[in-house]
């Protein structure tokens, strides 16, 4: 299958529409932060305390009313892809 006739595909697919732009519009982007927490499965003081972070810290960034920096962006791209080995790697250093 080419890709001109997956797209045709995708578009024909009656339980999947393509949204229109007013849909785009309304959609926000999920922070890094905010996508490393749900997958760790915490809460944020748990996710806070277990990172560093303090809980005032966490939600700023969740809620994107501040921006990491590219070390902290880092961080948390490590935890989103593998919490569990962040804390060892933690525990292991203290």
């Amino acid at each position: 299958m080419t890709e001109e006739e997956r797209y045709a595909a995708a578009l024909s697919d009656p339980d999947c529409p393509p949204l229109t732009e007013e849909q785009l519009a309304r959609m926000k982007r999920i922070t890094i932060a905010r996508s490393a927490r749900w997958r760790s499965g915490m809460t944020q003081q748990a996710f806070a305390d277990a990172f560093g972070f303090t809980l005032g810290r966490l939600r700023d960034l969740e809620q994107g009313r501040t921006q990491p920096d590219k070390a902290t962006e880092s961080y948390l791209r490590l935890i989103r892809e593998d919490a569990k080995a962040v804390i060892e790697m933690l525990a292991k250093a203290a």
